[in-house]
């Protein structure tokens, strides 16, 4: 659907800019916007596979076992049918540890890995389980402790100091969590009753 949206603004634009004789500006709008659009491919390809070998790094050598320890006592209430132990609970640690760094395009394996493990143990076929809704809300509401690919943006579009946001975004991500997660909890324990 969105090939269709984008395919008729570009050829709005490109209709509009021959009727209105810009089409020189059309034309260096298009490259300008291509050598920027590659620029800033570079530099979050380069900080995104930093982050995914780093989040490799720490499944090769059990560290990953250490984050699900550490995220345990809050996780474990949110998904209390599944085993502390379990590869889902760790690959949903994985997930959380790199959204709570900021590294959302890194934590997506983790999250597709943790959602394979989810429906193996809920066995709901192609409906979503409680699991999977929270796991999805945790996952896209999650709190950012460190923002790095913001900042890593805004660094690259000339910030002073690409971290002065970090206290709207801790504030932001906080509510988006605890919203997100309570009303799954609850439209999740209204439709059992159904």
């Amino acid at each position: 659907m969105l090939n269709y949206i984008f395919a008729v603004f570009i050829a709005g634009s490109v209709v509009c800019s021959v009727f209105l004789n810009t089409t020189d500006q059309l034309t260096s709008g298009l490259l300008e916007s291509a050598e920027v659009s590659v620029s800033l491919l570079l530099t979050i390809g380069g900080a995104l596979c930093f982050w995914c070998g780093f989040m490799e790094i720490m499944r090769e050598c059990g560290a990953a076992s250490l984050a699900a320890k550490l995220f345990s006592p809050v996780l474990k209430h949110l998904f209390p049918n599944i085993d502390v132990k379990s590869k889902a609970f760790e690959n949903i640690s994985l997930n959380v540890g790199a959204n709570f760094l900021g590294l959302g395009n890194a934590a997506t394996p983790f999250g597709l890995a943790a959602m394979k493990e989810i429906k193996k143990i809920d066995r709901q076929g192609d409906t979503a389980s409680d699991n999977m809704i929270v796991f999805v809300v945790l996952n896209t509401a999650s709190i950012q402790l460190l923002p790095t690919m913001i900042g890593t943006l805004r660094a690259k579009y000339g910030s002073q100091s690409p971290f002065d946001i970090i206290l709207c975004i801790w504030i932001a991500s906080s509510c988006a969590l605890i919203v997100g997660v309570t009303a799954a909890k609850l439209l999740n324990k209204r439709r059992r009753k159904v």
